[in-house]
């Protein structure tokens, strides 16, 4: 069996989806993304594993299920708290972030034992999964985060490394308003697709 760790942001207005705003205020890209976080966790929770770890900067909140370990993320970049959060991993793991809402059990039941490592593609040239089978924090160091090659390169690295590399469908990334109804569009009856259309309908008025 699997760990799965959710690593994100607490959703606090002004700290998280900074480019929903505009049209959205920062309370509302705040909300949107409390939607998404709670989607993810509840695929997750739904998901066989050993242990489920929600790798967290901020504090928990009731959108938190139970059945977490709550762990802070480390300081540093990016690539230094996705390392460390496989660094805390004793077994194979499975990593993935909160802007995926559309994610399922299904995408997250994944079998490590007939490869080395999967790899979620993300449409902006990012992923939006990574698993290890025997997790090494030195195949996220100095990958360069949040660049349209950042996918590129760390498939790239798994492949140096010569593993063997099984890819996951690739999914969208929720970061713009455009993001958000093409990704609620694919899941009409999550939080996410219901906070987007309980905002988009006051804002018709």
């Amino acid at each position: 069996m699997t760990t799965l760790l959710v690593i994100a942001k607490e959703p606090r207005p002004g700290q998280v989806k900074t480019r929903l705003t505009p049209p959205f205020t920062p309370a509302e890209a705040a909300a949107l993304a409390e939607a998404a976080l709670a989607d993810t966790l509840s695929a997750v929770a739904a998901t066989p594993a050993t242990r489920r770890v929600l790798v967290l900067e901020g504090a928990p909140g009731p959108w938190l299920p139970p059945g977490f370990d709550v762990v802070p993320q480390c300081a540093g970049g990016l690539d230094e708290r996705l390392a460390a959060a496989f660094a805390g991993c004793d077994g194979p793991a499975l990593l993935i972030g909160m802007d995926t809402p559309q994610v399922t059990p299904a995408l997250l039941t994944v079998d490590l034992a007939d490869c080395d490592a999967v790899f979620g593609p993300a449409e902006d040239g990012g992923f939006w999964a990574l698993g290890l089978a025997d997790p090494d924090p030195r195949l996220l160091r100095g990958v360069p985060m949040s660049t349209p090659t950042t996918g590129a390169v760390q498939r790239g690295r798994l492949l140096a490394a010569g593993l063997r590399v099984r890819d996951l469908p690739p999914l969208r990334d929720v970061d713009t308003a455009a993001d958000a109804e093409a990704v609620a569009a694919l899941a009409p009856e999550g939080r996410f697709a219901a906070r987007l259309a309980g905002l988009t309908a006051v804002a018709s008025r």
